[in-house]
Parts: C-alpha cells; sequence; structure tokens
C-alpha cells in the first residue's frame, strides 16, 4: 500500500508539474495558481513555476524512497523526516489554497493538496 501511495502522489505530482510547465510557458491559466490574479503569470512567477517543476522531482524522489522503490543517496533517518516534512507541506498548502481569493485555484488546488497531504501522510507513516 506503501508503494501505491508513492506511486499515486507521483501521478499527481506529475500533473501539477505539467500544469506549471504550461504556466511558465505563457499558458492563460493563471487563475488555477498563484492567486489567481494573473491570466498570463508575470515573469517572476512563471519562474517560480519551473522552480515548482524541480520541487516536485524532489518531493516524488523523497516519497518513493520513503516507500522503499529507490535510492536517493540519503540516510533511512533523513528520509523519513523528509517525508514529514512534505506531509506538512501539502497540509499546509490545503489551508493556503482553501484561503486564495481565486476561486478556480481553491477548487481545484485546494482538494489536489488534500490527496497529496494524505498520500504524503501514508507515505510517511510507513
Amino acid at each position: 500500500m506503501v508503494t501505491t501511495a508513492a506511486a499515486a502522489a507521483c501521478v499527481v505530482l506529475a500533473a501539477l508539474a505539467v500544469f506549471q510547465v504550461a504556466l511558465a510557458l505563457g499558458a492563460p491559466i493563471g487563475r488555477f495558481a498563484w492567486g489567481g490574479q494573473h491570466e498570463v503569470l508575470p515573469t517572476r512567477l512563471r519562474i517560480g513555476s519551473a522552480v515548482s517543476v524541480v520541487l516536485y522531482a524532489a518531493i516524488g524522489a523523497i516519497l518513493l524512497a520513503r516507500a522503499g522503490a529507490i535510492s536517493i543517496g540519503l540516510s533511512d533517518r533523513a528520509v523519513e523526516i523528509a517525508a514529514w516534512v512534505v506531509t506538512g507541506y501539502f497540509a499546509l498548502g490545503v489551508l493556503m489554497n482553501a484561503i486564495s481569493r481565486s476561486r478556480p485555484e481553491r477548487l481545484l488546488m485546494t482538494p489536489t493538496c488534500a490527496v497529496l497531504a494524505a498520500l504524503s501522510a501514508v507515505v510517511a507513516t510507513s
């Protein structure tokens, strides 16, 4: 079950990465991210979207490592701590997206973060 949860989280993260790449490339879908104030993101937020893709890859690696599916060169304890940090990050993301001024962002990203928080918690508790 832990490997399945980690893999499912990676699928959601991959979908988010595609979304962030689209934002970084100027797709007019900014209402779903970064507070929803820009349909097409300004340069600084496009950079933030590109950085998010790297962050998602790192999070996926941490979750897969915690599930025992891959090795990332960190101690088991470091991976365990990182998995809990990831869980906290997504739990905070639920709150932050829930209070967004952008209704589309609230409707899309709040449940997405909730799913990621739950999947991360399953992996972290393994």
